[in-house]
């Protein structure tokens, strides 16, 4: 009866602690690839976590009374818009690994996307001002060996997830995440605005997906392997910070996963933060 009467008591808490909990085992169920189904372009799985952490939101947002309530309100509003927070950065599909089989088939399942994103820049030159196309090209001349080589790795490691080939995997992710820093640091000396615009869009495209590889791989990495990985990349996220585009980013993520764009917002964010504080 005691817990009958503590949910009529304190229905606000009881409500945040029932969609903390549909949101965790979304995550989970959703990094082990359970779906329960479609939903439009998404899972069932997605829409009901996404559903459960906007709610959460709204009712950390719900304004206490101050004349019923007074101080302690108040302190349970903003325990309610902690617990939002850490919902929202619950372990999410790239953001975190589980098992080394889940997080290998998350990988090859960005390569579909990442052949498209190569393609797009392979055919951006086209749409340069003339005296842009050049720096364009030679500052993405690698990106078809890198992203075929990341590719086959990728693959390689779903089918064989060992020590080995797991190392060729961690290879092949860093060098491919210099590349495209090395990129937007180049494009950036493209002054004429179209030009810009369209350079930006395109190696970005690439940018966001090969950070999401890369957060998957580290998820599954040692931290004496990530530190090598990080020792391997000069080219560091806080110097090329000013040139991603975090909104085609959010964008593709929430695509990718068909997820709300809030959920795919706070896992660019985490797997920025982890990648920057890992060394990248």
């Amino acid at each position: 009866m005691n817990h009958l009467s503590n949910i009529w008591n304190h229905p606000k808490t009881s409500a945040a602690g029932l969609l903390i909990a549909v949101a965790t085992i979304g995550s989970v169920l959703s990094q082990q690839g359970i779906t329960l189904g479609t939903a439009g372009s998404g899972t069932v799985v997605a829409l009901v976590s996404g559903l459960a952490s906007a709610l959460l939101g709204l009712l950390a947002r719900d304004p206490a009374n101050p004349v019923s309530d007074g101080a302690n309100s108040t302190s349970s509003t903003a325990k309610l818009g902690a617990w939002a927070l850490i919902a929202l950065l619950l372990p999410l599909p790239f953001a975190s690994g589980c098992s080394e089989k889940s997080v290998a088939q998350n990988i090859v399942n960005w390569t579909p996307a990442l052949e498209s994103a190569v393609a797009t820049v392979d055919s951006t030159a086209a749409l340069l001002a003339p005296a842009d196309a050049p720096i364009f090209a030679a500052a993405t001349a690698g990106f078809d060996a890198a992203a075929n080589l990341l590719v086959a790795q990728a693959k390689a490691y779903l089918a064989n997830p060992s020590a080995s080939v797991l190392a060729q995997l961690q290879a092949a992710v860093v060098a491919f995440q210099q590349q495209v820093n090395a990129s937007l640091l180049s494009a950036a000396k493209i002054t004429n605005s179209a030009s810009q615009a369209h350079v930006t869009a395109a190696i970005n495209g690439v940018a966001t997906i090969v950070m999401a590889v890369l957060s998957l791989v580290t998820s599954i990495s040692s931290k004496t392997a990530v530190a090598r990985m990080a020792s391997e990349s000069p080219i560091k996220l806080a110097t090329v910070r000013p040139y991603m585009d975090e909104s085609k980013a959010v964008a593709m993520v929430a695509s990718h996963y068909g997820e709300p764009v809030e959920w795919a917002r706070a896992q660019e964010q985490q797997a920025e933060l982890n990648a920057a504080q890992a060394g990248f």
